[in-house]
């Protein structure tokens, strides 16, 4: 049941269901994915071998899976086993960042696998990306997931095994091989504390537990050498934005700032309000969020109870949406609204804003919006949302009633203004600075380095003594 109605509900609900994938392919994944469910499975078993796979091939980045709440709390706290090996990924190269079995004196940080089990890098991480969602086919976005948990995805994808055999590069550049054990930490006793040993929790205030959190939301750092702001803004969805925003951009006009480096490398989107503001801080044009913004239908029904809030859902598309002659429901004030550059504390200098896979959503509208204007560049890597367009606006959650497996259903398309063809590409950056080697060794920031030298230099060329 829970498979038919979640091919169900996209197929009726979903408004770029056949945006990447023609409705024969879908037709033919939606059969094969069907056949292969077994009475047998695990709800692991269901969400990683068909619910995964499955929404890949839609290739839409808000149309992921979710394991259940149960699931969840079963799984907290538990003390599963793992492959032993943090990885950084990038292109088709492996490099260790991490080893859990702590003893392991070959294979430290920096060095480079070449296959697991038998399989080379190159095939390992195109067969892991077939289980990941992205926005058409930006894969960027996935290197950086592979990247900050390796061991999750390996598992979940391949499964355990007791021992893993591991190729490598050593350090002449040889390729070698070596056996090393699953990491099992309730088998680990370096992990384990004496008897009796109580370990204290650092306590912090409300006040200082609130500023935190807020400081890991968005910050502003002043590098009053290079007469440089750092903005890091790492979601549109909370941390008093507004007044955030406002304060920031008075005080770089009060102090006269001529350069703002903008970091939106781990924002993963938000609120489009929020994401516009921001863009009107900066812009030096008038702009609209969206040539194109609509839905496939009226309502949810008859499927709301499966979907989390579909009653109010179905209210805002009811209100928000107007019919038109192509038959699909838009969101008229997305595509006609025209915003306007801020006249109170507006930024017009240099503004350079850092981006990579992990800038998706609401994020890359605002790098669609300022990409070309003068005084603007962008550096990095291909943002994961989509140049041309993606989906969102509302994404509620389906709920599956057996598995309650979740999936989230955005319900909107966005085209994006003054869109680019659609290639399946993310923004493209105007100065590339790919993964660093040297930089990944000693933990170096190395993108933001490399905009920090060009201010250097800029200020050189004006005369502006550092």
């Amino acid at each position: 049941m829970d498979y038919s109605l979640l091919r169900n509900i996209l197929e009726k609900k979903h408004p770029s269901l056949y945006w990447y994938t023609t409705k024969d392919s879908m037709d033919f994944y939606f059969n094969s994915y069907y056949r292969a469910i077994t009475d047998s499975m695990t709800e692991q078993q269901f969400g990683w071998a068909i619910i995964a796979p499955l929404t890949e091939k839609i290739h839409c980045g808000h149309t992921s899976f979710s394991m259940s709440k149960a699931y969840n709390q079963w799984v907290d706290g538990k003390k599963l086993p793992s492959f032993p090996l943090f990885l950084r990924c990038w292109n088709d190269t492996l490099a260790i960042s991490a080893n859990l079995n702590r003893k392991d004196s070959i294979l430290k940080r920096g060095v480079l696998v070449t296959s697991i089990n038998g399989v080379r890098n190159k095939a390992l991480i195109k067969t892991m990306f077939g289980y990941i969602t992205e926005d058409g086919y930006a894969e960027n976005i996935n290197y950086i997931r592979l990247s900050s948990n390796f061991p999750y995805y390996h598992r979940n994808i391949y499964g355990i095994s007791k021992t893993y055999d591991i190729t490598y590069l050593d350090s002449s550049g040889a390729e070698r091989g070596i056996q090393i054990p699953v990491f099992d930490l309730s088998k680990d006793s370096s992990k384990k504390t004496k008897a009796g040993q109580v370990i204290k929790k650092e306590k912090r205030s409300k006040t200082e537990s609130r500023q935190k959190r807020l400081l890991d939301l968005r910050s502003l750092a002043v590098d009053t050498v290079n007469n440089t702001a750092i903005i890091t803004l790492n979601t549109f969805s909370s941390g008093n934005l507004r007044g955030f925003f406002r304060r920031t951009f008075r005080y770089i006009k009060n102090t006269g700032i001529s350069h703002v480096v903008l970091d939106i490398r781990s924002n993963g989107g938000g609120r489009i309000r929020l994401s516009t503001l921001l863009t009107k801080y900066v812009s030096r044009v008038d702009f609209k969020v969206a040539d194109t913004c609509f839905t496939v239908a009226r309502s949810l029904r008859p499927y709301s109870k499966y979907i989390k809030q579909g009653f109010l859902n179905n209210i805002a598309i009811l209100f928000l949406t107007k019919k038109n002659k192509d038959g699909l429901y838009h969101f008229g004030h997305w595509e006609r609204k025209i915003n306007h550059p801020k006249t109170t504390n507006h930024y017009s200098g240099n503004l350079y804003v850092l981006t990579n896979g992990r800038t998706f959503s609401a994020a890359a509208l605002f790098g669609n919006a300022v990409k070309g204007q003068p005084g603007v560049v962008l550096l990095g890597e291909e943002t994961g949302g989509g140049w041309h367009g993606n989906n969102g606006v509302l994404i509620p959650d389906i709920t599956l009633p057996i598995t309650k497996i979740k999936v989230r259903l955005p319900l909107f398309r966005l085209v994006q203004y003054n869109h680019v063809p659609k290639d399946g590409r993310g923004i493209q950056p105007d100065v590339y600075i790919s993964t660093n080697y040297d930089a990944f060794l000693k933990g170096i920031d190395y993108k933001m380095q490399v905009v920090m030298e060009m201010i250097r230099e800029s200020n050189k060329q004006q005369g502006i003594s550092n």
